[in-house]
């Protein structure tokens, strides 16, 4: 049987894992493919102006 102060700890621990395991979750299935999402669109953009550059000189 747990004592109170291993109980507690327990839960701090399970908090704490969970927490980092949602917070990976959350960044692998949606910041990331944003970042890379706006990375490649800013990358087009760039390309786009710099054609368009060109073509008026």
């Amino acid at each position: 049987m747990l004592d109170f102060s291993e109980f507690s700890g327990l839960v701090l621990f399970m908090f704490i894992f969970t927490t980092g395991f949602w917070l990976l979750i959350f960044l692998l299935t949606f910041v990331v493919p944003y970042w890379i999402g706006g990375t490649i669109w800013e990358n087009m953009k760039l390309k786009k102006e710099a054609r368009k550059a060109a073509e008026e000189k």
